[in-house]
Protein backbone atom coordinates (compact mmCIF):
# COMPACT_ATOMS: atom_id res chain seq x y z
CA UNK A 1 0.00 0.00 0.00
CA UNK A 2 0.96 3.84 -0.63
CA UNK A 3 2.47 5.50 2.21
CA UNK A 4 0.03 7.70 3.42
CA UNK A 5 1.17 11.44 3.06
CA UNK A 6 -0.16 14.50 5.21
CA UNK A 7 0.47 18.61 4.66
CA UNK A 8 -0.18 21.75 6.24
CA UNK A 9 0.57 24.50 3.85
CA UNK A 10 -0.25 28.16 5.15
CA UNK A 11 -0.17 31.45 3.73
CA UNK A 12 2.27 33.31 5.45
CA UNK A 13 -0.90 36.58 5.54
CA UNK A 14 -0.31 36.78 9.11
CA UNK A 15 0.36 34.02 12.51
CA UNK A 16 -1.40 31.26 12.85
CA UNK A 17 -4.88 32.23 14.55
CA UNK A 18 -7.77 29.12 15.94
CA UNK A 19 -8.94 28.53 12.62
CA UNK A 20 -5.92 27.57 11.43
CA UNK A 21 -4.57 25.18 14.36
CA UNK A 22 -7.80 23.52 13.51
CA UNK A 23 -6.24 22.91 10.04
CA UNK A 24 -3.04 21.86 10.99
CA UNK A 25 -4.22 19.38 14.24
CA UNK A 26 -6.80 18.12 11.78
CA UNK A 27 -4.18 17.34 9.10
CA UNK A 28 -1.76 16.18 11.54
CA UNK A 29 -3.84 13.58 13.09
CA UNK A 30 -4.84 11.94 10.48
CA UNK A 31 -1.44 11.66 8.69
CA UNK A 32 -0.28 10.33 12.11
CA UNK A 33 -3.18 8.17 12.63
CA UNK A 34 -2.59 6.78 9.36
CA UNK A 35 1.11 6.22 10.46
CA UNK A 36 1.98 8.56 7.27
CA UNK A 37 4.09 11.33 7.16
CA UNK A 38 3.29 15.13 7.98
CA UNK A 39 5.02 17.72 5.82
CA UNK A 40 4.86 21.76 6.40
CA UNK A 41 4.37 23.70 2.98
CA UNK A 42 4.87 27.75 3.07
CA UNK A 43 2.71 28.85 0.24
CA UNK A 44 3.90 32.19 -0.14
CA UNK A 45 2.68 32.70 -3.89
CA UNK A 46 1.55 35.87 -3.20
CA UNK A 47 4.22 39.35 -1.86
CA UNK A 48 1.48 41.92 -1.65
CA UNK A 49 -0.56 39.70 1.01
CA UNK A 50 2.22 38.29 2.77
CA UNK A 51 3.26 40.03 6.61
CA UNK A 52 6.72 40.47 6.85
CA UNK A 53 8.06 38.32 9.84
CA UNK A 54 4.98 35.62 8.89
CA UNK A 55 6.73 32.39 7.67
CA UNK A 56 8.93 32.17 11.04
CA UNK A 57 5.77 33.38 13.60
CA UNK A 58 3.99 30.00 11.68
CA UNK A 59 6.54 27.62 12.26
CA UNK A 60 7.56 29.28 15.69
CA UNK A 61 4.26 28.23 16.44
CA UNK A 62 3.95 24.10 15.07
CA UNK A 63 6.99 23.88 17.51
CA UNK A 64 5.53 25.64 20.52
CA UNK A 65 2.59 23.43 20.03
CA UNK A 66 4.87 20.35 19.36
CA UNK A 67 3.43 19.82 15.69
CA UNK A 68 7.03 18.16 14.55
CA UNK A 69 6.82 17.77 11.03
CA UNK A 70 8.63 15.46 8.42
CA UNK A 71 11.61 16.50 6.37
CA UNK A 72 12.24 19.85 5.12
CA UNK A 73 9.80 22.95 5.03
CA UNK A 74 8.86 23.76 0.93
CA UNK A 75 8.28 27.47 -0.04
CA UNK A 76 6.74 28.20 -3.10
CA UNK A 77 7.93 31.15 -3.71
CA UNK A 78 11.29 29.00 -4.75
CA UNK A 79 9.26 26.90 -7.26
CA UNK A 80 8.32 29.20 -9.70
CA UNK A 81 10.68 27.71 -12.15
CA UNK A 82 8.72 24.62 -12.17
CA UNK A 83 5.29 26.12 -12.40
CA UNK A 84 6.14 28.14 -15.31
CA UNK A 85 7.46 25.14 -17.08
CA UNK A 86 4.05 23.65 -16.88
CA UNK A 87 2.61 26.55 -18.37
CA UNK A 88 5.18 27.04 -21.13
CA UNK A 89 4.40 23.25 -22.32
CA UNK A 90 0.28 24.00 -22.04
CA UNK A 91 0.78 26.94 -24.00
CA UNK A 92 2.94 25.41 -26.57
CA UNK A 93 0.27 22.44 -27.47
CA UNK A 94 -2.40 24.90 -27.03
CA UNK A 95 -4.14 23.78 -24.14
CA UNK A 96 -3.69 26.88 -22.41
CA UNK A 97 -3.97 30.40 -23.76
CA UNK A 98 -3.79 34.18 -22.75
CA UNK A 99 -6.75 36.13 -21.84
CA UNK A 100 -7.49 39.90 -21.80
CA UNK A 101 -11.27 39.73 -19.94
CA UNK A 102 -11.49 42.65 -16.93
CA UNK A 103 -13.39 41.52 -13.76
CA UNK A 104 -15.75 43.56 -14.69
CA UNK A 105 -16.33 41.40 -18.42
CA UNK A 106 -16.94 38.34 -16.50
CA UNK A 107 -19.33 39.80 -13.35
CA UNK A 108 -21.49 40.85 -16.56
CA UNK A 109 -21.63 37.19 -17.35
CA UNK A 110 -22.86 36.19 -14.25
CA UNK A 111 -19.52 36.54 -12.67
CA UNK A 112 -18.29 33.07 -14.50
CA UNK A 113 -15.79 33.72 -17.32
CA UNK A 114 -17.61 31.93 -20.45
CA UNK A 115 -14.19 31.28 -22.54
CA UNK A 116 -14.17 34.96 -24.58
CA UNK A 117 -10.94 34.44 -25.10
CA UNK A 118 -10.03 31.54 -25.84
CA UNK A 119 -9.66 31.34 -29.90
CA UNK A 120 -8.18 34.65 -30.03
CA UNK A 121 -4.56 33.69 -30.05
CA UNK A 122 -3.96 36.32 -27.64
CA UNK A 123 0.08 36.81 -27.36
CA UNK A 124 -0.58 38.61 -23.35
CA UNK A 125 -2.67 39.04 -20.58
CA UNK A 126 -3.76 36.19 -18.17
CA UNK A 127 -3.24 32.66 -18.68
CA UNK A 128 -6.28 30.04 -18.56
CA UNK A 129 -6.48 26.48 -18.78
CA UNK A 130 -8.97 24.88 -21.27
CA UNK A 131 -11.21 22.76 -19.15
CA UNK A 132 -10.97 19.28 -20.66
CA UNK A 133 -11.72 17.17 -17.41
CA UNK A 134 -14.52 18.73 -15.69
CA UNK A 135 -15.58 17.46 -12.86
CA UNK A 136 -18.70 17.24 -11.46
CA UNK A 137 -18.65 16.30 -7.96
CA UNK A 138 -16.14 14.09 -5.48
CA UNK A 139 -15.82 12.70 -2.46
CA UNK A 140 -15.15 13.65 1.03
CA UNK A 141 -13.99 11.23 3.27
CA UNK A 142 -16.50 13.04 5.80
CA UNK A 143 -19.44 14.59 3.86
CA UNK A 144 -19.53 11.83 1.27
CA UNK A 145 -20.54 12.91 -2.48
CA UNK A 146 -20.24 16.85 -2.92
CA UNK A 147 -21.62 18.09 -6.12
CA UNK A 148 -19.65 20.95 -7.92
CA UNK A 149 -21.00 24.35 -8.96
CA UNK A 150 -22.47 23.89 -12.55
CA UNK A 151 -20.99 27.61 -13.54
CA UNK A 152 -18.00 26.02 -12.23
CA UNK A 153 -17.45 22.92 -14.07
CA UNK A 154 -16.91 23.98 -17.66
CA UNK A 155 -15.16 27.30 -16.75
CA UNK A 156 -11.36 27.99 -18.03
CA UNK A 157 -9.74 29.04 -14.93
CA UNK A 158 -6.47 31.19 -14.35
CA UNK A 159 -3.24 29.58 -13.75
CA UNK A 160 -1.32 32.71 -13.94
CA UNK A 161 -2.58 36.16 -13.36
CA UNK A 162 -2.02 38.82 -15.31
CA UNK A 163 0.27 41.04 -12.87
CA UNK A 164 2.45 37.66 -13.38
CA UNK A 165 1.77 35.64 -10.32
CA UNK A 166 1.02 32.13 -10.38
CA UNK A 167 -2.83 30.97 -9.27
CA UNK A 168 -3.20 28.93 -6.06
CA UNK A 169 -5.06 26.00 -7.91
CA UNK A 170 -2.03 25.52 -10.07
CA UNK A 171 0.74 25.71 -7.30
CA UNK A 172 -0.84 23.58 -4.93
CA UNK A 173 -1.77 20.39 -7.19
CA UNK A 174 1.96 20.76 -8.85
CA UNK A 175 3.22 20.40 -5.21
CA UNK A 176 1.32 17.80 -3.77
CA UNK A 177 2.38 15.53 -6.54
CA UNK A 178 6.20 16.35 -6.43
CA UNK A 179 5.52 16.14 -2.68
CA UNK A 180 3.93 12.64 -2.76
CA UNK A 181 0.85 13.83 -0.88
CA UNK A 182 -2.20 11.21 -0.68
CA UNK A 183 -4.60 12.99 0.86
CA UNK A 184 -5.55 16.96 1.49
CA UNK A 185 -7.18 17.70 4.99
CA UNK A 186 -8.24 21.35 4.83
CA UNK A 187 -10.90 24.04 6.31
CA UNK A 188 -14.48 23.50 4.37
CA UNK A 189 -13.26 26.96 2.70
CA UNK A 190 -11.82 25.32 0.62
CA UNK A 191 -14.04 23.02 -1.04
CA UNK A 192 -14.93 25.43 -4.23
CA UNK A 193 -12.00 25.27 -5.62
CA UNK A 194 -11.71 21.01 -5.33
CA UNK A 195 -12.87 20.24 -8.69
CA UNK A 196 -10.95 22.41 -10.65
CA UNK A 197 -7.89 20.81 -8.47
CA UNK A 198 -8.95 17.14 -9.45
CA UNK A 199 -9.56 18.33 -13.51
CA UNK A 200 -5.50 19.35 -12.92
CA UNK A 201 -4.67 16.25 -11.30
CA UNK A 202 -6.39 14.14 -14.40
CA UNK A 203 -5.22 16.91 -16.95
CA UNK A 204 -1.69 15.82 -15.83
CA UNK A 205 -2.59 12.34 -15.73
CA UNK A 206 -1.86 11.94 -12.11
CA UNK A 207 -3.63 9.95 -9.45
CA UNK A 208 -5.78 11.85 -7.90
CA UNK A 209 -5.40 12.42 -3.47
CA UNK A 210 -8.37 12.12 -1.44
CA UNK A 211 -9.88 14.91 0.70
CA UNK A 212 -11.31 15.74 4.06
CA UNK A 213 -12.62 19.58 4.40
CA UNK A 214 -12.66 20.34 8.57
CA UNK A 215 -15.59 22.36 10.31
CA UNK A 216 -14.93 26.01 10.02
CA UNK A 217 -14.26 28.42 13.00
CA UNK A 218 -16.39 31.15 13.13
CA UNK A 219 -16.24 34.29 15.29
CA UNK A 220 -19.79 35.38 17.25
CA UNK A 221 -20.21 37.09 14.15
CA UNK A 222 -20.43 34.48 12.38
CA UNK A 223 -17.46 35.10 9.77
CA UNK A 224 -14.94 32.97 9.76
CA UNK A 225 -11.77 33.13 11.46
CA UNK A 226 -9.19 34.73 9.29
CA UNK A 227 -5.98 36.13 8.81
CA UNK A 228 -8.03 38.61 6.53
CA UNK A 229 -11.05 39.41 9.56
CA UNK A 230 -8.13 40.26 11.94
CA UNK A 231 -8.36 36.73 13.61
CA UNK A 232 -6.08 36.96 17.13
CA UNK A 233 -2.64 34.99 16.79
CA UNK A 234 -2.69 31.43 19.12
CA UNK A 235 -0.52 31.94 22.48
CA UNK A 236 2.64 30.32 21.79
CA UNK A 237 3.58 30.59 25.53
CA UNK A 238 0.92 29.34 27.04
CA UNK A 239 -0.09 26.38 24.00
CA UNK A 240 -2.04 23.96 25.91
CA UNK A 241 -5.09 25.73 26.47
CA UNK A 242 -5.75 26.82 22.68
CA UNK A 243 -4.35 23.14 22.15
CA UNK A 244 -7.27 21.84 23.73
CA UNK A 245 -9.91 23.59 22.64
CA UNK A 246 -9.03 23.47 18.78
CA UNK A 247 -8.95 19.37 19.77
CA UNK A 248 -12.56 20.02 21.50
CA UNK A 249 -13.99 21.32 18.22
CA UNK A 250 -12.33 18.65 16.41
CA UNK A 251 -15.04 16.07 18.38
CA UNK A 252 -12.52 14.78 20.82
CA UNK A 253 -13.96 13.90 24.32
CA UNK A 254 -10.79 14.51 26.21
CA UNK A 255 -10.41 12.62 29.81
CA UNK A 256 -9.56 15.09 32.85
CA UNK A 257 -6.20 12.82 33.04
CA UNK A 258 -5.18 13.98 29.55
CA UNK A 259 -6.31 17.35 29.85
CA UNK A 260 -3.55 18.04 32.65
CA UNK A 261 -0.77 16.13 31.06
CA UNK A 262 2.09 17.51 28.71
CA UNK A 263 1.52 18.42 25.05
CA UNK A 264 3.68 15.61 24.04
CA UNK A 265 1.10 13.23 25.51
CA UNK A 266 -1.95 15.24 24.53
CA UNK A 267 -0.91 14.87 21.08
CA UNK A 268 -0.21 10.98 21.25
CA UNK A 269 -2.99 10.30 22.86
CA UNK A 270 -4.91 12.45 20.12
CA UNK A 271 -3.52 10.44 17.16
CA UNK A 272 -4.78 6.77 19.03
CA UNK A 273 -8.01 8.43 19.37
CA UNK A 274 -8.55 10.31 16.40
CA UNK A 275 -11.62 9.34 14.32
CA UNK A 276 -12.99 10.78 11.27
CA UNK A 277 -16.34 9.63 12.50
CA UNK A 278 -16.08 12.38 15.68
CA UNK A 279 -15.68 15.13 13.23
CA UNK A 280 -18.69 17.39 13.23
CA UNK A 281 -21.23 17.95 10.43
CA UNK A 282 -22.03 21.34 10.95
CA UNK A 283 -19.85 24.45 11.03
CA UNK A 284 -19.38 25.39 14.52
CA UNK A 285 -18.89 28.93 16.13
CA UNK A 286 -16.15 29.00 18.62
CA UNK A 287 -17.10 31.12 21.85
Amino acid sequence: MTRYVGRFAPSPSGPLHFGSLVAALGSYFQAKANHGDWLVRIEDLDPPREMPGATEAILEALRAYQLHWDGEVVYQSERHHLYQAQIDAWLANGDAYYCQCTRKQIKQHGGYYPGTCRDKGLQEGAIRLKMTKPITHFLDQKHGSMTISAALVNEDFIIKRRDGLFAYNLAVVLDDIAQGVTEVVRGADLIEPTGRQISLYQILEQPEVSYLHLPLAMDNNGNKLSKQNHATAIDIQNPKPALLHAMMFLGFDIPESIKSSNLSDILRWGCDNWRIEQLPLEIEITP
